[in-house]
């Protein structure tokens, strides 16, 4: 199986080192360019391309050996042996068993930003939180690895904890776009950081029902999330019949 893993990452690997030459090297070939850096490049980009795919090709045989096996009874060993590469490899790419099952929750920050700097410069600030939350939530869903995943994190608390380690760094990245994406550069300024906390929780609260639920489209489920959330922060101005008083100070003397 190991060998079997391996062929399939050197046919890949080979090539992406025939694309990375026909678009990147070709173009460049008139005598009065110089290749030197265009090459370089390129070299740059194929190895960056082949760190991913190994690491991706890890973290796809642990999440099946996870939801097979356990993911306290797996091992190091019995991952790097599934994805096709040694111990010392895997180590190259993870610190820990732990590290690894936190990987999802680095993507999950990338898909995050991402979501936010495609949104229109036109979007208000709300309607960016809005779109961010659909959007993410939407790319998620598709397929049996988000609900294999969150199987994996409600069964082992091991694993539970491991995604938790980042997700205080996942919320700060997340409130820097945002402060970015408002043009906000005061670290003082609360803004980024409860948009930042409000995405998390409304994506947080929507895999949680559609993980439970009935298989229901995850966008409807988004909605009804975004919805009970304004609903909840609105509420006082909705159903105050009148603007509360502004207390008075009192003069003295």
């Amino acid at each position: 199986m190991a060998l079997s893993a391996m062929s399939t990452l050197s046919d890949i690997f080979a090539y992406r080192e025939r694309e990375c030459y026909r678009v990147c090297a070709v173009p460049n070939s008139s005598p009065f360019t110089n290749n030197s850096a265009a090459i370089s490049r390129a070299a740059i980009t194929l190895q960056a391309r082949k760190q991913q795919l190994v690491r991706d090709a890890i973290w796809d045989a642990a999440v099946n050996l996870f939801s097979e096996k356990g993911f306290d009874e797996t091992t190091v060993d019995d991952i790097a042996q599934a994805s096709g590469v040694s111990r010392r490899s895997f180590f190259r790419y993870f610190s820990s068993k732990n590290d690894l099952m936190a990987h999802s929750i680095v993507s999950y920050g990338t898909a995050l930003a991402d979501a936010i700097h495609a949104c229109p410069r036109t979007h208000s600030r709300s309607e960016v939180f809005r779109e961010t939350v659909r959007t993410v939530a939407q790319q998620s869903a598709p397929g049996s690895r988000t609900r294999k995943i969150m199987r994996i994190a409600a069964k082992y608390p091991a694993a539970r904890e491991a995604q938790l380690t980042r997700l205080a760094e996942i919320q700060e990245h997340v409130a820097e776009v945002f402060a970015e994406r408002l043009g906000i550069s005061s670290p003082g300024d609360p803004r980024p950081h409860l948009l930042a906390g409000l995405t998390l929780t409304a994506l947080s609260a929507t895999f949680r029902m559609w993980f439970h639920g009935d298989g229901q489209d995850i966008a409807v489920i988004a909605d009804r999330v975004l919805d009970q959330l304004d609903e909840l922060v609105c509420e006082d101005a909705r159903t105050s019949p009148e603007p509360r008083p502004t207390p008075r100070t009192r003069k003295r003397g």
